[in-house]
């Protein structure tokens, strides 16, 4: 292995956090492209940290955040399967970034799947009524309605939101990222989310 080949393997290591054999195979897959192999690692990454969805995460640690002016408080349980992995920084610091989404975007759920039967059907409801009184046909309707109950999942729920310091992203790819990163399963078990005088 020629010491320019080592070199881009080290810089690749330390900018994705990949296994030195993954960031190998990634720069040869890639021509020795640095950007297009991160790019190839993140998306086997995320391919990887889908199979790993179904494993059971009884480790982890609560993280709280307190905004700057004390008025909005987040406890966040953050769980792994692993002790190891629950004690390390980088999982820490997963948690901190999750619960300054939730203190910034005050989401109600962590994912789609916790939000009440009844709540969805009354979204939909409004959304069909407001569709009527701006005259559009059933049909026409029919069409829009999901693409307006994924919007109102991207706002209540933490998981489909847009990661606030990276738009191009949602909370769940971050947390993906971080599953591939470790090489386990992480999971958002539950969030309470404080504030002074407010809801």
């Amino acid at each position: 292995m020629s010491a320019s080949t080592t070199d881009l393997i080290k810089e690749l290591r330390d900018r994705t956090g990949a296994g030195l054999m993954d960031c190998k195979k990634a720069l040869v897959e890639n021509n020795n492209d640095l950007d297009k192999s991160a790019d190839w690692l993140r998306e086997k990454g995320i391919a990887k940290a889908a199979k790993k969805a179904g494993r059971v995460t009884k480790e982890g640690r609560t993280v709280s955040y307190i905004h700057g002016d004390g008025k909005i408080g987040v406890l966040l349980e953050l769980n792994s399967e692993t002790d190891f992995v629950a004690r390390n920084e980088s999982f820490e610091a997963l948690g901190k970034e999750l619960c300054l989404q939730i203190a910034a975007m005050s989401p109600l759920y962590v994912s789609e799947d916790q939000v009440p039967a009844e709540e969805i059907d009354r979204e939909k409801k409004m959304i069909e009524a407001q569709l009527k009184e701006e005259g559009k046909k059933s049909e026409q309707i029919e069409k829009i309605v999901p693409g307006k109950i994924k919007k109102y999942f991207s706002e209540i729920c933490l998981l489909n939101q847009a990661f606030i310091k990276d738009n191009s992203k949602t909370v769940d790819d971050l947390v993906k990222e971080s599953i591939a990163k470790f090489g386990e399963n992480i999971t958002v078990a539950r969030f309470t989310r404080y504030q002074v005088g407010g809801l």
